[in-house]
């Protein structure tokens, strides 16, 4: 399965980032999806920081909308309901399973780190732990590739497909 495309994170993109969550980026790799404004949604991270702590989250979900709505979700209960379909539906535990085994993939090209060697995100392969994570891989990987996280997308309140940006930027 090829990785998904990056693109390099522009100084502009930095800003948003910061603005979007509050603080600065660290460890940047590029953003791999992108709002319809062309503001960055998921961030990829650097599976280790600079500072030299393990990140096992490569796939960073940044934008407001998107985050509010995973939250909302989680607050919900959802992640229960999910959880038991993964224990209910092989298809869909053995789909999770593989998106898994790409997040560790695609992390990997940018670094082994033997702290985090075999942890992914968001509670893959086995429970749903984090719809943030889990969203951020399927925005990141495109529809098919993390079944848990295209579930939390098609029951959320935001769309990929619809702006919801304070700012938004010329699509580069």
């Amino acid at each position: 399965m090829p990785h998904p495309t990056l693109s390099p994170a522009t100084d502009a993109d930095l800003e948003v980032m910061r603005a979007q969550l509050g603080r600065p980026m660290r460890g940047v790799v590029g953003v791999t999806a992108r709002c319809v404004c062309g503001n960055p949604t998921v961030v990829a991270t650097e599976p280790r920081l600079p500072d030299g702590t393990p990140f096992p989250t490569f796939y960073y979900l940044t934008h407001p909308g998107a985050t509010a709505a995973m939250s909302a979700l989680e607050a919900g209960q959802v992640m229960r309901e999910f959880s038991d379909l993964l224990d209910e539906d092989a298809e869909v535990a053995s789909a999770y399973r593989a998106a898994h085994e790409a997040y560790l993939s695609d992390r990997e090209v940018y670094g082994d780190v033997t702290e985090i060697e075999g942890i992914s995100a968001g509670g893959m392969p086995t429970r749903v732990k984090c719809l943030h994570a889990l969203a951020g891989h399927a925005l990141a990987a495109g529809p098919g590739v993390n079944p848990i996280g295209d579930l939390a997308l098609a029951r959320g309140d935001w769309s990929p497909l619809r702006c919801t940006c304070a700012e938004p930027r010329e699509t580069q």
